[in-house]
C-alpha cells in the first residue's frame, strides 16, 4: 500500500469523519452540550425541565413562606422562653 496516494488520504479522511460523528452521537445521547458550527457550544433545550423549573420555583416560594412564618413563631417562643423579667411567666402562673 503507499501511505502517499490519494486512496490513503480519502481514507484518514473518511475515519476522522466517522469519529466525529460517532463522538457527537454520543454526546447527544448522554445530554452533554455539542458544539456548534463556529466552536461555541449548543444546548438541548427540554420544555419538560422548563416546566419542571417553573414548579419548583413555585414551590420553593412557597416553602420560603412557611419557614418564614415558622422564624416568627420561634422567635416569639425564644422571647417567652428566656425572659429576663420572668414577668410573662408570673402572669401566665396568676391566671392559673
Amino acid at each position: 500500500m503507499s501511505f502517499g496516494g490519494p486512496i490513503f488520504i480519502l481514507a484518514i479522511i473518511a475515519i476522522s469523519t466517522i469519529g466525529w460523528i460517532v463522538t457527537t452521537a454520543i454526546r447527544a445521547r448522554h445530554g452533554y452540550p455539542l458544539e456548534g458550527e463556529w466552536g461555541g457550544t449548543v444546548k438541548r433545550h427540554d420544555p419538560d425541565a422548563d416546566a419542571a423549573t417553573k414548579a419548583l420555583a413555585a414551590e420553593n416560594q412557597i416553602l420560603r413562606s412557611t419557614v418564614g412564618k415558622l422564624e416568627e413563631r420561634l422567635k416569639v417562643l425564644e422571647r417567652i422562653a428566656t425572659d429576663p423579667s420572668r414577668q410573662l411567666s408570673d402572669d401566665i402562673e396568676k391566671l392559673r
